[in-house]
């Protein structure tokens, strides 16, 4: 094989193997493959099949042979090498992109910081080192404006697959990233001493985390806030400076929970239906829209995290309600009372008056007879 083909393909295929992290040995199949192709091209009518193409991995050398005999061509140069180099740089750009994607399938679910690098229509491409992301229309926060070579923390969501190959998916909508972001500025949740167990949001506007302890003595609240909330500050920068953060206690009973999902809401009474995920929620009426909150988004959140449906009442209209009801069944009883008595005094007259008639009919009956016996003694 001629000197050109070793220093321009094996020594140099194997520092790109090494710079960018492929297997030397698929390099070298690749070559295989590229010198096979680079013969089928100018030696057309040789039996390619019975060819066995051996290369030297020290050196490079590459050789031909059919049926055990070496059948290099002497003129096998410069084309059959260009030809070779195409197919070879073909394959370690397969091969490194698979090895590309093959080690984000392992950081999917954690957080990179990438640069926008294009747009796509409404796809925005950000460069995520190694690889390209693209970050879809529904992964993107709608009210943040993207400009090239903005900096970016994005959560790796996934890697689909499309016509053109497999895709990194990015996003900056799912919630996820806040918890990823609290896990990376609040060393107690990078250290499991404090968990996130439950977050909702809705990007841009409001998010929700419930947090507890895994250690006595920390705090799973102050811990997140940090002094002077510096770092819940830090994760709100990371969202664009325009979404806003609740960090709430996590608790196992939902009469406690819920209550507190509703923050900034205060001296809220909670009735629970546990077997149908219903809760009621009263408060007070100076508590009544921070409750329900703007579009009903801070209620809205709070069945997210909590998993019941919420039902937001005043307090003070329920105890009005209460009221007149107990007023209504009153005047309900009274009537009934009043209806009960008049029934009465009706029955006692009508026994009064048939006890009147009964005497008549007697004293009539007397006096008939009376004069019965009068007529008799007479005759």
């Amino acid at each position: 094989m001629p000197a050109i083909v070793r220093s321009e393909f094996a020594l140099a295929l194997n520092q790109v193997a090494t710079e960018r992290g492929i297997d030397p040995n698929v390099v070298l199949e690749t070559i295989k493959a590229a010198i096979l192709a680079a013969f089928r091209k100018d030696y057309a009518g040789q039996d390619i099949e019975e060819l066995e193409i051996t290369i030297d991995a020290n050196s490079g050398e590459a050789r031909v042979f059919k049926d055990k005999k070496d059948i290099t061509p002497a003129g096998f140069g410069r084309i059959a090498a260009q030809t070779a180099k195409q197919v070879i740089l073909q394959r370690i750009r397969e091969a490194e992109k698979k090895a590309i994607i093959a080690d984000y399938s392992t950081r999917v679910g954690t957080i990179v910081n990438g640069m926008v690098l294009r747009f796509d229509g409404p796809n925005v491409i950000i460069d995520i080192g190694r690889a390209e992301g693209i970050m879809l229309p529904q992964e993107q926060i709608s009210n943040e404006r993207y400009r090239l070579n903005q900096r970016l923390t994005v959560y790796i969501e996934s890697i689909r697959q499309t016509m053109r190959g497999n895709e990194i998916v990015v996003s900056r909508a799912h919630k996820n990233l806040v918890a990823a972001l609290f896990k990376r500025e609040v060393p107690e949740v990078n250290n499991n001493a404090v968990e996130i167990k439950e977050i909702a949001r809705e990007p841009g506007n409001r998010t929700k985390i419930a947090v507890s302890s895994t250690q006595s003595g920390v705090d799973p609240v102050g811990s997140c806030v940090g002094q002077k909330g510096v770092r819940v500050q830090a994760v709100i920068n990371e969202l664009g400076g325009m979404e806003r953060i609740d960090i709430i206690q996590w608790h196992e009973d939902p009469k406690i929970f819920i209550p507190a999902a509703l923050s900034p809401a205060k001296d809220v009474e909670i009735v629970i239906n546990e077997k149908k995920k219903i809760a009621v929620a009263f408060v007070p009426e100076d508590q009544l829209s921070l409750s329900i909150g703007k579009d009903g988004q801070n209620v809205r959140l709070a069945a997210k995290l909590t998993g019941y449906k919420i039902d937001i009442k005043s307090k003070e209209e329920e105890e009005k309600s209460k009221r007149e009801k107990k007023t209504e069944d009153k005047s309900q009883k009274k009537a009934v009372e009043t209806t009960r008595d008049e029934t009465v005094k009706k029955k006692v007259k009508n026994i009064k008056k048939k006890a009147i008639e009964q005497k008549e009919v007697k004293e009539d009956k007397k006096e008939n007879k009376d004069i019965k016996k009068a007529k008799k003694t007479d005759s």
